[in-house]
This record gives structure tokens, sequence and C-alpha cells, in this order.
């Protein structure tokens, strides 16, 4: 009983300008993505970054870690804990790179294409979950905005 009280008092405080302002409704639309995609993963180990990691991965075999770190905007200090823990879990295959002896090429393996798949089920469910109200065309145009946005970060 007292979360719904406490749900309807929170309900009717003003935000002010917060209302008005893009980046306040993209954080809180974030968390709320995050803290579902979190429920969805629950039990696989997958974190957001590990998935985008063997997303990149799965597209691109044999690429090397600094390629997919660049393409996800993480540093490359963190990069190497991250593939470290997916090679250490048996998901990722890291070899010395046969075009330049001093990186690492990246495939999955058969258990890290298998979590994979899984992933994309539970993340194909979760989204469809919170944006059940969108059609199509409406997904596909809020896609289509929030990466005109990530642009600018270049």
């Amino acid at each position: 009983m007292r979360d719904r009280v406490a749900e309807e008092d929170d309900a009717k405080v003003d935000v002010g300008v917060l209302a008005e302002l893009v980046g306040y409704h993209l954080r809180r639309a974030s968390n709320v993505f995050s803290a579902d995609f979190v429920r969805a993963m629950t039990d696989s180990g997958i974190r957001q970054v590990l998935f985008g990691v063997l997303s990149v991965v799965e597209r691109n075999p044999g690429i090397n870690q600094g390629s997919v770190g660049r393409s996800l905007g993480i540093q490359r200090a963190n990069m190497v804990a991250l593939i470290t823990e997916l090679v250490d879990r048996g998901l990722l295959d890291r070899r010395v790179s046969k075009e330049d002896r001093r990186a690492f090429s990246l495939t999955l393996t058969a258990e890290g294409k298998r979590v994979y798949r899984d992933c994309i089920e539970r993340i194909r469910a979760h989204e469809a979950e919170l944006l059940a109200d969108f059609d199509a065309r409406e997904r596909g145009r809020l896609i289509a905005l929030l990466s005109r946005i990530e642009a600018r970060e270049a």
C-alpha cells in the first residue's frame, strides 16, 4: 500500500524545466531499458557491454579488439579486461592476428555462438515488451533519431 501511495505522490511532483529537456528523458528511458535488460538477462552472466562485444565479433569474425572497442566507444584499457573475461568464459577465441602480429583476432567459440543466440532471444523479448505500444515505423524512427545524436560523438 505504501508504494502505491508514494507512486501517486511522486506523479504529482512538478519536475520543472526537466520536463522540457531531451537529455533528462533520454537518461530516464535509458534507466528503464538498463534495468529491464538486467532482469531479462538474469542468470545469463551477460552485461550490456559484454553483449555489445559479442555482437560486433559475431558480425565481424576475425576483427581485432581495438576495432571492437572503437566501434562501441570502449576505452582500450577496458577492452583488455572485457576480452579476457569473455575468453576465460569460453565465449571468445583470441589469437594473434595473421595481418598484424601486435594485434589479436577475435571470433566467437561454439559456446559463444550459443550464448549470443540465447541473448538475442532474451533481448528481443525485452525490447518487444518495452516498446509494445510503438509500431515498426515508430521504432525505426526512434532508432534513426537516436543515431543522429550518437553520430555527434565522433
